[in-house]
């Protein structure tokens, strides 16, 4: 053996591991967009929902501009107006990050493309500009990433008034329905660090949601699989829909009926096969908000959680 070859091969067998790539915390879903035909339908949808009388009260509302709902955990729903049917009414996910630099990184390590700008975030505090991160995943759906100090939330300190006190308390899933689900695993789970927190179907041995939990929080994004091509706008809506924590189902739902606000209730409270309790309504687009219970009341099919559950 030649003494560089065998030099060559020691060094090879002897190499240290690559060390993994560094990852930045990912704490939240900081907002939501959801895409409406009737602004004004949706808003009196959405307030009797979250139990929000205005949809801002610090900021002038310019026509056809979205419309912002701050919850009291000051995450927010954005209502984006659009004139025409869409495939998807679910709009961008934003979430918090502890580090855009160390983001940055993960991405261009593992050939993402991103976009980076400067979001106006308007305030009683005074207008200003943070940088945020904007990113497909390779099914498509557009994700938004900023820095948890600089999230539109923190700067509101007073949430808005209640009609008859708040509803639901915070947002803690987006569902979405997926095509590419190795690719979308890869993407949320091996890259961004999200982990499994549970998955479950209709029946026992099939799974029709997988549920990644971010990897320093408790809210997730839902994968709704084995949707047909040719699902009609509302399978779609029950598929790309937002999930509302409240500490009771049974008690929002009877304060949604003695609100008298005009909100149809499509179906009654039932216990999921999560083992949670849960209420699902329709938004004027066919957009399903489900309420849900923060804990499981029954033990879960198809599978145990194995992260942490929301709280309000």
């Amino acid at each position: 053996m030649r003494p560089t070859f065998a030099l060559t091969l020691l060094a090879l067998l002897f190499a240290s591991p690559a060390l993994p790539q560094p990852k930045p915390k990912i704490f939240q879903i900081a907002k939501v967009q959801i895409y409406v035909t009737n602004l004004d339908a949706s808003r009196h949808f959405y307030s009797a929902v979250t139990g929000i009388d205005a949809p801002c009260d610090w900021c002038e509302h310019p026509s056809g501009a979205p419309l912002l709902f701050t919850l009291p955990s000051h995450q927010l729903l954005e209502l984006v107006p659009t004139k025409s049917d869409r495939a998807n009414f679910l709009g961008r996910i934003c979430f918090t990050v502890d580090d855009l630099q160390l983001l940055r990184q993960l991405l261009t390590a593992n050939n993402i493309f991103f976009h980076e700008t400067d979001l106006k975030i308007l305030s009683s505090h005074g207008d200003r500009t943070v940088p945020h991160l904007l990113v497909n995943d390779p099914d498509g759906h557009e994700l938004e990433f900023w820095t948890s100090a600089d999230g539109p939330f923190q700067p509101l300190q007073h949430p808005l008034p209640a009609t008859n006190g708040y509803v639901a308390q915070r947002l803690i899933h987006a569902g979405f329905i997926v095509k590419n689900q190795p690719a979308m695993e890869h993407f949320y789970k091996d890259i961004l660090g999200f982990h499994v927190y549970w998955h479950g179907g209709m029946q026992d041995n099939r799974t029709d949601w997988l549920d990644m939990q971010v990897p320093d929080g408790t809210d997730w994004v839902e994968f709704m699989l084995n949707i047909p091509d040719d699902a009609d706008k509302h399978l779609r809506g029950v598929m790309n829909h937002i999930a509302l924590g409240v500490p009771s189902v049974q008690r929002a739902d009877q304060q949604l009926l003695d609100s008298h606000l005009p909100l149809p209730i499509n179906e009654k409270p039932k216990i999921g096969r999560d083992g949670k309790w849960q209420l699902n309504l329709y938004d004027p687009d066919d957009t399903r908000v489900e309420l849900m219970d923060f804990t499981p009341t029954e033990t879960p099919c198809c599978s145990t959680f194995t992260g942490p559950h929301p709280q309000p």
